[in-house]
């Protein structure tokens, strides 16, 4: 059996030698450097570090508003539609009388944020920042939510609302208090939707695994950033991947084909959330334009070319697509910051051409902008 080493004598030796002994030790720690691991990067999103010319131009900020905790909605689509592209008109009038109110607040976080970026008005952070923080403190929408469109309700706007904050979160229009009761309570809500997408996987649901997952993504990554919290924006990542590996070989995602007549719509709908994703992998020195050998931009390709000519999807899906009379933000929003990397020439002319490019899910003006 091997004995114990004695680093400083006998414990009958005498103080003096004891103490000599401790002595010499210490003289040897010092001179022997201790290699700490590095501290965890901070996590950053497009936004940091770009900042604005702050100015004390007027603005009007509406009153604060107040949402429940707990949301009580529901789907809009017709319930005997499969391919769920069919809307219910009494249900849409269900569903607008119940969300549009928490939307409408959420909507008013994000253009106070954008108008911050753009004219560098310091009380449109303000304004922002006030109604984030009442949000915060209210626990909004980190109740109980009643359906799955309830969920997805609530990870758009608290998504878009995070967005929103770290469009602002450079400035010092919070104290460090109102940002650590901002970053708990976008956890807190961020914890649900990880739950309810987690559970869903594992039972099989088709929203674990299309367009909804990568919203819930960019709610994550925008929540993850906010709070400097890798887990959730590790989650995020993952649902990134979890996308573009189901891009096939033509550029068509299964799961937004297999929604009829909206098919188009959706394969743009999916793509806003992935190109987001990418960017904030960006901001993190994460190349995710790379992965799946670069699948995304093959869906790039094939939504933008969908919205010349809707043959392909009309064929696949053996119906009519809707097509927008106006290319906007709604089917565009995403494309900005991705021609600045991976110049297209028709996706430059349809931002060119867009009246808009405001997102309200992807928090706004995208990146850039």
């Amino acid at each position: 059996m091997n004995k114990p080493v004695q680093l400083c004598g006998r414990t009958n030796d005498s103080f003096a030698k004891l103490a000599k002994c401790a002595f010499s030790l210490a003289l040897l720690a010092a001179a022997v450097p201790v290699f700490a691991a590095p501290p965890a990067q901070t996590l950053r999103s497009p936004w940091d570090g770009k900042p604005v010319a702050a100015t004390e131009a007027a603005y009007a900020c509406p009153a604060i508003a107040h949402i429940a905790s707990d949301l009580v909605t529901d789907g809009f689509y017709r319930l005997d539609d499969p391919t769920h592209s069919i809307i219910d008109p009494v249900r849409q009038e269900a569903y607008r009388k119940s969300s549009d109110g928490v939307k409408a607040v959420g909507m008013g976080v994000v253009k106070a944020a954008d108008d911050y970026r753009t004219t560098g008005s310091r009380k449109a952070a303000q304004c922002a920042m006030a109604q984030i923080v009442t949000l915060a403190q209210e626990s909004s929408l980190a109740g109980k939510m009643s359906s799955n469109q309830a969920y997805y309700v609530q990870g758009w706007v608290v998504g878009a609302v995070a967005i929103a904050y770290l469009k602002i979160r450079e400035t010092d229009v919070a104290t460090s208090q109102q940002r650590e009761t901002v970053a708990k309570w976008m956890e807190s809500v961020g914890e649900q939707t990880k739950n309810y997408y987690d559970t869903h996987k594992r039972a099989g649901h088709g929203d674990s695994q299309n367009n909804h997952l990568y919203w819930a993504g960019v709610e994550l990554a925008a929540v993850g950033v906010a709070a400097n919290n890798r887990k959730d924006f590790d989650w995020a990542m993952a649902t990134y991947d979890n996308g573009v590996d189901q891009i096939r070989p033509d550029g068509a995602l299964p799961l937004e084909m297999a929604r009829g007549s909206r098919a188009l719509h959706y394969h743009l709908y999916a793509l806003a959330p992935l190109v987001l994703l990418a960017e904030f992998g960006e901001a993190n020195h994460l190349d995710l334009y790379a992965h799946a050998n670069g699948a995304i931009h093959r869906l790039v390709n094939f939504s933008v070319a969908g919205l010349q000519d809707p043959t392909p999807f009309a064929k696949a899906t053996s119906v009519q697509q809707e097509v927008p009379k106006t290319i906007t933000g709604d089917q565009i929003g995403w494309a900005p910051p991705y021609v600045q990397r991976f110049p297209n020439p028709a996706l430059k002319q349809m931002i060119q051409a867009a009246p808009s490019l405001s997102v309200y899910y992807l928090g706004g003006l995208p990146p850039g902008k």
